[in-house]
């Protein structure tokens, strides 16, 4: 799944700069268009392959991103080093492991396939500050019952103070209503087939999609005690088996600032021009050869990951869990119309039933006539997720 958050943000700030001043609609093709590169380089003190991101600013009218390939991309540091990065399945990666150290200062070079040179400022790595704790509890919100997962740290020499959060939540799915055997048509007549075992249990994946910031200066101490996420009880992705991993990034000041102001323009209405950023919203990047314009930030920053996991049972014990995705009531279809037979639970297969009508069917399996009709998601959990087992799951 790609990660749109930086980018759309981005591309709005730059549409307030293009269209300031208009007060009237405005139809959706783009009468006037500017390239400018987008950029998305998050260097860590992670030991891994850093990755940057390169696209070009897009018209209405074109569907999805463009990303700027053909680049020279790579990175240099005040201790002489130079870490090159290399075209991979539209972005950026460095073509060996390495991690942000302290007290070194670091500088994101960019040259275009069609001349342009651009570089950022150059930017040392932020304090580190592990995570003490992630922990899953009950809790209210907005008069809500569910949970509440936060955030734990702390910084005796108060020097983080800015913050800003990530988070993937994974979860078990099981199919309610799934069954050894199925419907299924075969040359226009329903036969009974075995069912897949792998339809029963599916792992849903969500990344969070705002940016989460947080600033410790109105405080007494440079403490974290952060929300990061709110869960219904009534919210079926913790029905069974739930994880979170979290990631906490120690910012600069200026880095959240920059973060800071495309959230106060991502949430200024959602309209096309911004009263509160009439132009393009200036990073620590800037070309060097020409007034080529250029967005994003080159964030050099330390961070702390976390995973947790939790079972419904763990926090809920001895309650009902809480309701499916979608409705599975089991209905059917009568024979004869007019004279319909009791189908609370079952029913006798209609013949004229249409064909793709229900997308799914289960039943017995027998010899009889008895067919249960569910929806397609109530016995196959793939449609809604994926029944690839993710590396990292861990189960009870």
């Amino acid at each position: 799944m790609k990660n749109y958050k930086f980018y759309n943000i981005v591309i709005l700030i730059f549409l307030t700069f293009i269209l300031n001043g208009c007060t009237e609609t405005y139809p959706l093709i783009t009468n006037r268009f500017e390239d400018v590169l987008i950029v998305e380089a998050n260097i860590t003190n992670e030991l891994k392959k850093q990755e940057i991101k390169l696209t070009k600013s897009a018209k209405f009218e074109d569907e999805g991103y463009l990303p700027e390939s053909g680049a020279e991309v790579f990175i240099t540091n005040d201790a002489g080093h130079q870490y090159n990065f290399s075209e991979d399945a539209g972005k950026y990666v460095s073509t060996i492991e390495f991690q942000a150290v302290p007290n070194t200062k670091y500088q994101l070079h960019i040259n275009t396939k069609d001349g342009r040179s651009f570089a950022s400022s150059p930017e040392t790595l932020t304090t580190i500050t592990p995570m003490q704790s992630v922990v899953a509890a009950i809790e209210q919100k907005d008069d809500k019952n569910g949970v509440g997962i936060r955030i734990n740290s702390f910084d005796p020499t108060s020097t983080s103070t800015y913050y800003r959060f990530e988070f993937e939540e994974t979860y078990k799915v099981v199919a309610p209503k799934w069954l050894p055997t199925k419907l299924e048509w075969n040359n226009g007549s329903p036969t009974f087939e075995p069912n897949s075992p792998v339809t029963k249990t599916c792992y849903g994946s969500k990344k969070s999609l705002e940016l989460l910031l947080l600033n410790t200066n109105n405080l007494k101490e440079d403490r974290v005690d952060y929300l990061i996420r709110f869960i219904s009880d009534q919210d079926y992705i913790i029905t069974h088996r739930y994880s979170i991993l979290v990631r906490q990034y120690v910012e600069s000041l200026a880095a959240y600032n920059y973060y800071n102001t495309l959230n106060k323009t991502a949430s200024s209405g959602g309209t096309i021009v911004s009263p509160t950023q009439p132009g393009l919203l200036l990073g620590n990047l800037k070309a060097v050869n020409s007034d080529s314009k250029i967005a994003g930030y080159f964030d050099v920053c330390s961070v702390s990951t976390e995973r947790i996991y939790f079972n419904y049972e763990d926090l809920f014990p001895g309650k009902f869990p809480p309701p499916y995705y979608t409705d599975c009531t089991q209905f059917c279809y009568a024979k004869e119309p007019n004279n319909p037979i009791p189908c609370t639970h079952c029913c006798h297969y209609a013949e004229d039933l249409p064909y793709g009508k229900i997308r799914y069917f289960s039943g017995d399996g027998t010899s009889s006539v008895t067919t249960y009709w569910v929806d397609a998601p109530c016995g196959d959990c793939t449609t809604i997720a994926s029944n690839i087992k993710p590396t990292f799951w861990v189960d009870n």
